[in-house]
């Protein structure tokens, strides 16, 4: 049992959105153990958006207090050095507390000797996607290509595969208030005219998708084309110039 505690490297708590992060050392030393340091550098490398706020370094019961507490600011000194050579961010208010021996220790000398670092999570700001950054840049009559959005055979139901690009439009949509759209469904393949208004159904289907994420119907309305604007001549020489032509376009109406 008691090796198993010793084994334990670090522990992670919640503390008014500060967490926690253990690294100990062995008797005497002021660099942390081999097994913490690979701990503590693979854990880095994990979480590169965070921030450190307070290092506070201990020590074990022998030698004295004036003894311990120096020790204890070169403990947390080798942990700052790590730290900048990991490329961490640390608070420029950087809270040093050296306590030494004087803390409640445990019966298990080799958990006392040890620095935790404080820190928090930056909030990592999300990554706009392409066909986020082109609906927001679009200028009015504008019509763009929903890439990658596929159906059922003759069918509007929307595959599974589809879901991010939706997701990218829902974005689009909730960032910008101003934004409306027509939805257009285009088909390929047939030459005389739409069976089933299946370019309908499948823009239908994109509405659909956005109302039911409380995107206001006034913002948007949805129109089939069927095949009477290929992008290609139909009948198409091969299914790369189908799939241009069975696609989903929306057409800016305002932003």
């Amino acid at each position: 049992m008691k090796k198993e505690l010793i084994l334990l490297l670090f522990i992670t708590t919640n503390c008014f959105s500060q967490k926690q992060f253990e690294v100990f050392f062995d008797f005497n030393q002021d660099v942390p153990n081999k097994k913490s340091t690979e701990t503590l550098i693979t854990f880095l490398a994990e979480n590169k958006n965070i921030e450190v706020l307070k290092l506070s370094g201990f020590c074990d019961s022998v030698d004295t207090q004036q003894y311990n507490k120096v020790l204890a600011e070169k403990r947390i000194e080798s942990i700052v050095q790590l730290l900048k050579e990991n490329n961490i961010k640390i608070n420029q208010n950087l809270v040093r507390n050296a306590v030494g021996k004087d803390f409640k220790q445990s019966k298990i000398q080799a958990e006392n000797r040890k620095v935790n670092i404080f820190y928090k999570e930056e909030e990592q700001k999300p990554i706009e996607s392409q066909l986020t950054k082109q609906i927001k840049n679009a200028k009015v009559g504008e019509t763009i290509k929903l890439p990658n959005i596929y159906f059922y055979n003759n069918s509007p139901q929307i595959l599974p595969s589809s879901i991010s690009t939706l997701d990218q439009l829902l974005s689009a949509m909730e960032e910008n208030p101003n934004l409306k759209i027509e939805i257009q469904g285009h088909i390929c393949c047939q030459t005389v005219h739409d069976i089933g208004d299946v370019s309908t159904a499948r823009a239908r289907a994109i509405y659909n998708y956005l109302l039911r994420f409380n995107i206001n119907q006034d913002r948007m309305t949805y129109k089939g084309f069927g095949s009477s604007r290929p992008v290609h001549k139909i009948p198409e020489k091969n299914e790369d110039e189908a799939n241009d032509n069975r696609r989903v376009e929306i057409l800016i109406i305002s932003n």
